[in-house]
């Protein structure tokens, strides 16, 4: 049986309309003679959703119950019995309730698929796993239903849903989304125009990366390897070259004239690993390219123009940009340099060349032999000159004996081994010296520099060109293990630095501590420049400031250096000790980089720590405005309808009816006073400027006062406290206020003519009292949640108060010194455990 397709609906944001549009595919599906059938749909109380779903076949949800609490769920094996052509299915990241086949309802439309049905689903944007930490940092509000990214993309189809911020508030303001009660609280917080903007920009990105995927496939399925221009990509070829600042830039240029052009940096590792650019030049550049909103990729290729325009090729681009050649003319007479290839091979892709201050200087590699030390460079010419004369002296005497061949040969043997030891240079002219040796003392006619046979003249200039291209060879391999060597010694150090950030030391003195280590360096010092110094001022100590040291006596400023590194502008790396080679000084660079990564982080971890109180304290502020605004309102609206119904004087009052009146403004009144309370007791939690006096208290005394406190609730509670329980050290009016709202919590949350019960027990040093309701309880997933401001059990309304209850609770128990931890209760409910120290006994 073939799978069945499914098409999701994606929603930028809660309201937009993605189930009406599924009912209304639906409908229509219907009129052209499908049997389609709805596996499950949430309307939210919304009138023109629901009316979609006359005419349309309804299966019958699955009832279940869950802590003496019955839920509907989707019926799978109701609509796979049924088996109809389509099934329209909402809500595609809702969790199911604990208990049912599948946790998800993602996993039950898997199964309804995997009959051969066809669903239609419906999902949010802040429900995609990927985006969902993303989603709550712009929103504030965690999303508990997360779906895998795979299973949408996966979808044969997926349409987008959306709508201008400004036209779902509208909606939202005309009650199509939310209750009435809830609009204003919905408008000042989620459904900001910011917050919806940020959340259509998410789902735009999300769905455009869904077709570029369905586009690369189609592409590679029917083998089409030209580029497509449906969407602008730049790439940047990047050498590690001084010049890769200038086409990063360039290359953002080009690509901002387009919008929603992609910036892509490439750069190309030669196969043999050994011949690479300047690897803190790269992760310069990559930062750069990130910044700019790019992103760097590395590719492994022998043949660089060709690695490159494979990779073009491959991420669709339309223009590739490259800098002009460093090289010289004299060398592009032998070699027409990647560039020209490039742009030769490129085919469909345009190819930019970008001039740079470095163009046709030559390549800044120094001398090619530096890799040897100066004393086997020594050695290799005094082989030269001394070996070939002390060779010939050796043989002259048997010249007779052996035949111009092996004297070719001897000659060779010790040409090689100056190439081992001194390099190319000293082994060509040891050949050339061979040639003329050979030619005056071994070659007819002897001690003259002719040659009588043409035969031994070949043979002689065999011998030179076999030994120049021997010791050229020699070279190479020498020097490639030379350069392989001082690869994996880089290497090893770039991993240390690397493992050094994995694991989370990026502090910068620790940074710049195993930077002075691994060079033996007296001290490494990062300075910053005085905002108000001259640019030009490298030796004026009073223009630049330590950041950070590590080691002895810092540098006060570049100058007085032996290395130094520009990190960026006003920002320098100072190391003292010693003077580093050209080789070292690029892992300094790269260590360089890195430190300056790492004050950045710093400076903005310091800034979000300063940020989030302020932070905090907005969110606090907005919240309580909106939540307030109601719970303010209605004990004054029933206070102030008392007391004015005592005060009209054209209605007589019965006695009954005037203490009712007195009894109602009473009730509302000290809700408001609690209220309040809460109010000012959370404000001076987060001011941190609550005052706690804690002192021995007799537990078996302040319950009886907190009872007393809750009022009409009062009848509801059964404390079981024993009197032989030690004394505990707490602030008794806040333990008081405390008991009073856990209690008045359980109390409004057990069905009735259920007690909530109060016991206490002593466990080691602390004394634990338990509030015990036979509630719903809580989901241990939020357990936590609960204790966090204007949080109420569900948060399905905004009538039972401000939300202030537990979280100022746990606030004035830590307060006190103590802890309130929330557990379940044997056959279902909440239980709260108040832990607090007993007091010192007196002996």
């Amino acid at each position: 049986m073939p799978r069945g397709r499914l098409r999701v609906y994606l929603g930028s944001a809660p309201g937009v309309g993605k189930t009406y549009a599924m009912l209304s595919e639906g409908r229509r599906t219907v009129e052209r003679g499908k049997d389609v059938v709805v596996g499950l749909v949430e309307t939210h109380d919304r009138p023109r959703t629901a009316e979609l779903l006359d005419d349309l076949e309804l299966i019958p949800r699955r009832t279940m119950t869950h802590r003496d609490t019955r839920f509907t769920e989707l019926d799978v094996d109701a609509v796979i019995a049924r088996a109809p052509a389509i099934a329209l299915i909402d809500e595609l990241a809702h969790t199911n309730v604990p208990g049912s086949r599948n946790v998800k309802r993602w996993q039950d439309i898997e199964e309804i698929l995997d009959a051969g049905i066809d669903v239609i689903s419906t999902v949010n944007i802040q429900h995609l796993e990927s985006v969902n930490d993303v989603v709550q940092a712009i929103t504030g509000v965690p999303q508990r239903e997360t779906v895998p990214d795979e299973v949408v993309r996966r979808a044969d189809q997926v349409e987008l849903v959306d709508m201008a911020p400004e036209a779902l508030r509208r909606r939202m303001a005309h009650g199509n989304v939310y209750a009435p009660e809830k609009v204003d609280a919905a408008l000042s917080n989620y459904f900001r125009v910011g917050n919806l903007t940020a959340l259509r920009e998410l789902a735009l990105l999300w769905v455009a990366g869904k077709v570029d995927e369905q586009l690369d496939r189609y592409r590679a399925e029917h083998g089409i390897a030209g580029t497509w221009e449906a969407r602008e990509r730049v790439v940047v070829a990047l050498t590690g070259g001084p010049e890769g600042d200038v086409l990063v830039r360039r290359a953002a240029r080009i690509a901002a004239r387009s919008k929603g052009a992609d910036l892509l940096a490439v750069h190309v590792t030669r196969a043999d690993g050994l011949a690479g650019g300047d690897p803190a030049s790269l992760l310069r550049q990559r930062t750069l390219v990130e910044d700019m909103g790019g992103s760097y990729h590395q590719v492994v290729g022998h043949d660089i123009p060709q690695a490159l325009l494979d990779f073009a090729g491959g991420v669709n681009a339309t223009q590739l940009v490259l800098g002009s050649s460093r090289r010289g003319r004299l060398a592009q007479v032998f070699s027409r340099g990647v560039g020209v290839e490039t742009t030769a091979r490129s085919g469909t892709i345009d190819v930019h060349m970008v001039t740079h201050p470095g163009a046709r200087r030559g390549w800044a590699r120094g001398n090619p032999r530096a890799a040897l030390t100066r004393a086997r460079r020594i050695g290799g010419w005094a082989l030269a000159l001394l070996g070939l004369p002390a060779l010939s002296a050796l043989l002259h005497p048997i010249r007779d004996a052996l035949a111009l061949p092996s004297e070719i040969l001897l000659f060779l043997l010790l040409v090689v081994s100056v190439a081992l030891v001194g390099g190319m240079w000293p082994a060509v002219t040891a050949a050339v010296f061979g040639f003329l040796l050979l030619n005056y003392f071994f070659t007819p006619p002897v001690n003259q520099f002719t040659v009588a046979d043409p035969e031994n003249l070949l043979a002689l200039c065999v011998y030179v060109l076999v030994a120049i291209m021997v010791s050229m060879v020699v070279d190479v391999a020498a020097r490639r293990t030379r350069e392989a060597a001082r690869a994996a010694a880089d290497a090893e150090v770039l991993s240390t630095l690397a493992g050094h950030v994995l694991r989370g030391d990026a502090a910068l003195p620790s940074l710049l501590g195993r930077l002075r280590e691994m060079f033996g360096l007296s001290s490494v010092t990062l300075l910053e420049r005085v905002e108000s110094s001259s640019p030009d001022d490298w030796s004026d100590p009073a223009a630049w400031r330590i950041v950070v040291t590590s080691g002895g006596e810092p540098a006060t400023c570049p100058s007085v250096a032996e290395t130094d590194v520009i990190i960026e502008e006003g920002l320098v790396l100072a190391a003292r000790g010693r003077l580093l080679d050209a080789a070292d000084r690029r892992i300094l660079e790269a260590f360089a980089a890195e430190a300056a990564v790492a004050l950045r982080q710093e400076r903005l971890a310091e800034k979000a720590r300063q940020a989030g109180p302020l932070a905090e304290a907005d969110r606090m502020r907005t919240a309580l405005l909106a939540a307030v605004s109601h719970d303010l309102r209605t004990p004054l609206a029933s206070a102030k309808a008392a007391v004015e119904s005592l005060g009209n004087t054209a209605i007589h009052w019965s006695q009954e009816d005037h203490a009712e009146l007195l009894a109602t403004a009473e009730e509302s009144l000290a809700k408001l006073d609690r209220l309040i309370a809460n109010l000012l007791d959370m404000s001076r939690l987060q001011a941190g400027v609550l005052g706690v006096s804690v002192q021995r208290v007799a537990l078996d005394e302040v319950v009886p006062r907190a009872i007393d406190d809750l009022g009409p609730l009062s009848g509801r509670i059964r404390a079981e406290v024993s009197i032989e329980l030690p004394e505990i050290m707490a602030d008794p009016p806040l333990l008081e206020r405390v008991l009073v709202n856990l209690m008045s919590n359980a109390v409004r949350y057990s069905p009735p003519g259920a007690p909530v019960l109060v016991t206490a027990s002593w466990h080691d040093e602390q004394v634990e009292i338990r509030v015990i309701d036979r509630g719903p309880g809580i989901p241990p997933d939020a357990h936590e949640r609960v204790f966090l401001p204007f949080q109420r059990l569900g948060d399905r309304d905004n009538h039972t108060g401000v939300g202030l209850g537990l979280a100022l609770s746990r606030g004035l128990t830590e307060a006190m010194g103590g802890t309130l931890s929330p557990d379940e209760t044997p056959g279902g409910g909440l239980t709260l455990i108040l832990a607090l120290p007993i007091a010192a006994r007196v002996t």
